[in-house]
């Protein structure tokens, strides 16, 4: 058993990806790994996801920035490392000061870098 829905070890090594459409016994292909082979039947299927792109760490993020020309404002008493910026609860990042005592936002975003752009 290979682990995943549809798939299964050939013999010689290769493994084969194969789902059911009406009744009938549907060939995918062949693979040289189970996980090729698992993805191609996710596929099949409507089940498969990419994977989401990786996350922008500070340090490329302040790189893009700079060759912007834009300068990031840091903050080492800030969770997320930027003056301005806060962790939503929903993971997202909002941007934003106090003005004469009242909140003035930026936005929301999708990463700290972009929200200390914004800032």
């Amino acid at each position: 058993a290979t682990g995943y829905k549809g798939v299964f070890e050939q013999h010689w090594g290769r493994f084969r990806a194969q789902h059911k459409v009406d009744g009938r016994q549907v060939d995918l292909g062949t693979f040289g790994t189970a996980v090729e082979a698992a993805v191609a039947y996710a596929r099949a299927v409507g089940e498969y996801q990419p994977p989401a792109p990786p996350p922008i760490v500070a340090a490329e993020g302040e790189v893009a920035a700079e060759a912007e020309g834009l300068r990031l404002h840091l903050s080492s008493s800030s969770a997320t490392g930027y003056k301005g910026v806060q962790q939503c609860p929903s993971g997202r990042f909002h941007a934003g000061h106090r003005v004469d005592g009242r909140r003035v936002c930026y936005g929301t975003f999708d990463t700290a870098v972009e929200a200390a752009v914004a800032y």
